[in-house]
């Protein structure tokens, strides 16, 4: 496989994360990929503006999260995000803290 392709490829299956993560299961609550997985939607957005910084494109942490989530942060978070439980929070705590 050429690098080209290699690209493409993982350029793809990068876009059907973030669909995934943004259109089919939004129930997904991101403490719980990060208890689960060790990383989140949030990471993700961070990621790929560190990405584009690394590049030389200006991207804030906001613009970030707007660009992979779909919308600003704060919309996503009225629509979707619900409190998080105390067993969540406190595993949480435990992993991450």
């Amino acid at each position: 496989m050429d690098d080209q392709t290699r690209i493409e490829i993982e350029a793809a299956a990068f876009r059907r994360l973030q669909k995934h993560l943004m259109e089919d299961r939004t129930d997904a609550q991101n403490i719980d990929m990060m208890n689960l997985a060790g990383f989140c939607r949030n990471c993700l957005s961070r990621w790929y503006q560190e990405a584009a910084n690394e590049r030389g494109i200006e991207m804030s942490k906001d613009e970030g999260r707007e660009a992979f989530y779909g919308m600003p942060f704060s919309e996503w978070k009225a629509k979707y995000q619900v409190e998080a439980s105390a067993q969540a929070q406190e595993a949480f705590k435990k992993s991450h803290g």
